[in-house]
């Protein structure tokens, strides 16, 4: 049977799931390859309002920088490591530490076919808006089922298999189907990348945001992560600032120049001057800017130039995403000039 979640956002339906795990007896203890979890099989979460898709009731919180990258590596089609393990470290343990990822959603979902599947869609909804018949494929069985012996072929197979988008009511439906979803390490950021996703398309197709839908078919938890899990409780965010619709002409340019803007902040020999530099001048739309404040000040603190990474986040006008950057930064004792 599935396990119903929805709420108006993405932390209030978190919290529901935590809820669950705390008070649940139906929730059972099911191996992982990375030792026992806690597991909600069949869930079926709905998010109404798509826009509200921080969960910033996590504690500790997650990483706001980590998520823009991912968001901004899969909008690029990209495949590499380093882009996002300079800011999440430990990925080569979950993924492996090659120079690509097997399972990366921007290859996957942007040439892994042979076509751009983000163009293909666009096209089909804007010329077809009642079609039943748009789905974006992550999952491939001829690389990804595991061999004959049941091991893994990769340590980086896709948790997302597919997306299925819709209009519906002049709104853009969006649900996500899962094979396996972590609840604490995995969910908050995939609310965050697909969401993204779901109001970039509906910017395209130049319709409104509908809900947001999730399917997971093991909804999971590590019994070693119950005890952060479980201190949880309801957090009252800053109002979140961000538009990211644009047209699907003027997006290209926005996600090259991001990308780029990202490249710089990775290397290691770009300064903390240039950074800021960089930051101070773009002229990427607002919304897109304060992605980079974020970005670029997650990058002067793990440079450790205390001033420097306060210049930057002040420079971000989004008061949800100042918020959320100064709870990741609560995590770490760093001074200023450090």
């Amino acid at each position: 049977m599935f396990k119903l979640f929805s709420g108006t956002g993405a932390d209030d339906t978190w919290l529901k799931i935590v809820e669950t795990l705390r008070h649940d007896a139906d929730v059972c203890e099911q191996p992982g390859r990375g030792g026992p979890t806690k597991e909600i099989l069949h869930a079926a979460i709905s998010i109404a309002n798509p826009r509200a898709r921080w969960v910033i009731s996590r504690a500790p919180a997650i990483n706001p920088a980590y998520a823009f990258a991912e968001l901004i590596w899969t909008l690029s089609g990209r495949e590499d490591s380093a882009f996002l393990t300079y800011f999440n470290s430990k990925l080569p343990e979950l993924a492996g530490d090659g120079p690509t990822f097997h399972g990366s959603y921007g290859k996957r979902l942007r040439r892994h076919l042979g076509f751009d599947q983000f163009a293909r869609a666009y096209h089909a909804l804007k010329h077809c808006p009642d079609s039943r018949q748009v789905v974006l494929q992550i999952w491939d069985g001829k690389i990804d089922l595991p061999g004959n012996d049941g091991l893994p072929v990769s340590p980086d197979i896709p948790c997302n298999l597919v997306a299925l988008l819709k209009i519906r009511g002049g709104r853009l439906e969006w649900t996500q189907v899962m094979r396996s979803n972590d609840i604490f390490r995995g969910i908050p950021y995939d609310f965050v990348q697909f969401t993204c996703l779901q109001e970039i398309f509906a910017g395209w197709l130049g319709v409104e945001l509908g809900s947001y839908c999730h399917v997971s078919d093991s909804l999971h938890a590590y019994v070693r992560d119950l005890p952060k899990i479980l201190t949880a409780s309801p957090t009252e965010a800053a109002v979140d600032s961000a538009n990211l619709r644009l047209s699907f002409d003027d997006s290209k340019d926005v996600f090259a120049d991001i990308e780029r803007a990202v490249e710089r902040i990775v290397t290691i020999g770009s300064s903390s001057d240039e950074l800021l530099a960089a930051l101070h001048g773009s002229a990427l739309p607002l919304a897109y800017k304060d992605m980079l404040a974020v970005l670029t000040a997650e990058g002067l603190r793990l440079r450790r130039k205390g001033d420097a990474y306060r210049e930057a986040i002040a420079a971000c006008v989004n008061p949800l995403y100042r918020q959320l950057w100064l709870r990741w930064l609560e995590r770490y004792a760093v001074k200023p000039g450090a």
